[in-house]
């Protein structure tokens, strides 16, 4: 089993957030897990596209085309 932490958040945020999501998601805690890890795929995504075009950059500099 994963291990778990809490967070504290105001509550206008919450309700405002199970009232717009709530029919996709069924708790508040399985939509911020969403949202979480699309953030962290998303960094980690552009890190890879930004070690990609070093990595690119390296290569031109080295004569290859």
């Amino acid at each position: 089993m994963t291990a778990r932490r809490k967070v504290n958040l105001p509550e206008e945020v919450c309700a405002a957030a199970e009232q717009r999501f709530g029919a996709r998601f069924h708790s508040l805690e399985s939509l911020l897990e969403f949202v979480l890890r699309e953030i962290v795929r998303d960094d980690a995504e552009a890190l890879d596209r930004a070690e990609h075009e070093i990595i690119e950059k390296r290569l031109r500099d080295l004569g290859y085309k």
